[in-house]
Parts: structure tokens; sequence; C-alpha cells
């Protein structure tokens, strides 16, 4: 199966189980072009709606075109030293709490198709190396390759219950300035998706956003950042890897 008829899966599956309509899964892009526009390396720069995103052509039902991420042209680097040299570093350091890399497991029988649990996984031996809760997270940059793959992962990484996903796109607790924003810098929706350099332009992100040189999109009072990747599926699996990584001010 292509990745949109996966998720396109993903999708009906979690709307019967949980309830969800084809407008939550719009709105996430909804939020995510908004974030876009404070962000000039943004593929897509201008607001769209609803409507729009409902009424654009049909990929995989429920999914329609703006909901899938497009491909960018993109590239990302970071720079990582240890403590002795981030001391005389002249930009304020950002600490890197926990990184951590799960690779998939083959399963030959029924997968639940609500929960990624690649992602599950990585995400509590983040939570458990970094020794934070997801709580305390106050931003997270996510591979919302999809519209309900951003959903998925709100419950994956415990930002809340099962189920529950699509109260928070409702109520604008993903939006910049919600409890808890998620892909401020527009995400792959948005911002594109330049495969390779994703992961690592989530880093650049949420590390712009700890150091409160995000602009616009800044996320008042960010101290602890969560980045999410995922790729490589075969069939049988949920995702061949998933890197997570949890990162903090100084």
């Amino acid at each position: 199966m292509s990745p949109p008829a996966v998720y396109a899966a993903r999708a009906k599956r979690y709307m019967h189980e949980y309830g969800a309509t084809d407008e939550d899964l719009a709105l996430v892009c909804v939020k995510n072009r908004r974030h876009a526009l404070t962000n000039r390396n943004s593929l897509f720069q201008t607001e769209t709606s609803v409507e729009e995103v409902l009424s654009s052509r049909l990929v995989a039902d429920p999914l329609t075109l703006l909901q899938c991420c497009a491909r960018a042209d993109g590239a990302a680097a970071l720079v990582i030293g240890n403590e002795n040299w981030a001391r005389k570093a002249q930009r304020a350091p950002v600490r890197i709490l926990a990184s951590q890399l799960t690779s998939g497991t083959y399963r030959g029988d029924f997968r639940d198709l609500t929960s990624p649990e690649i992602t599950v996984r990585c995400a509590a031996q983040a939570y458990a190396e970094a020794g934070v809760r997801p709580a305390d997270l106050h931003l997270a940059e996510v591979h919302d390759a999809f519209s309900i793959a951003e959903l998925l992962y709100y419950e994956a990484l415990g930002l809340c219950k099962p189920g529950e996903a699509k109260h928070l796109i409702r109520e604008g607790a993903t939006s910049v300035g919600g409890r808890v924003p998620v892909n401020p810098s527009g995400g792959l929706i948005a911002k594109g998706h330049p495969p390779g350099a994703t992961g690592i332009a989530q880093v650049v992100e949420v590390v712009k956003q700890l150091r409160g040189d995000a602009g616009p999109r800044q996320v008042n009072g960010a101290s602890t950042a969560l980045t999410h990747c995922t790729g490589g599926g075969v069939s049988g699996l949920d995702h061949g890897a998933c890197t997570i990584h949890i990162l903090s001010r100084g």
C-alpha cells in the first residue's frame, strides 16, 4: 500500500473508533498553514480554510490533496559540542536531554491502526532518558506527513489520552498560544517535506524556539521541546524507524 492509502485507512479506523470528523482532519491543515505564514522558509505562504481543504482533490478517502505533505527542496544542519565548548559559544546553548531511535517490529497479525506503536515505544524511552513527562513540554515538532498523522501523534506522545486528539485541535490547544503548540514551523504539511533533512530541520526549529529566536512564531516561555520523525514504512510495520529528541534551554 502507498503511504496515502495506509494513512487513509488509519483515518477511517480512527474516525470510526473515536468519532473524529473530516473537519477535525482539515483543522490540522488550517493550523499548520497559519503557522507557516510566520516562517519565511515555508513552502506554503497562504492560509487555507476547512472548506478549501475538504474540497481539494481526493487522494485516498478521506484524505484530500491539502491533507498530504508536499515534497520540498531543503537542507538543515546542527553544530553539536560538549558542555565545555557550549560555555564558550557565542550563542545560548541548548541541551539534548534525550535522543532515541527505535526500529519497527514485524507484525504478521492484526495491528491497531489507531495507535502508532513505534512512536509510543520511542516516546516512552525518550521521556525516561530525559526525566520529563509529556506535561513538561512547551512545544513539539512532529512528523505530520498527513493530517491524521498529527492527531495520532498527539496521543502516541502522551499529549492527550486515546481518542482525545480531536478536542486538542478543536480547542486550539496545539496552536501557537495554546497549551502545547505543535508544529509552529508549519510542519511537513505547510513548511514542506525535504526527505533526509526533515528530522534535523525539526531540531533547528526547536533550538530557535528555546533560544527565543523564533520571531513572530515564538512560543512564549519555551524551555523544553520535543521533535519526532518517522520513516521507512514496510509491509507489516508501523514504520521502519522512529526518532525522538527532547531538548531544553541551557
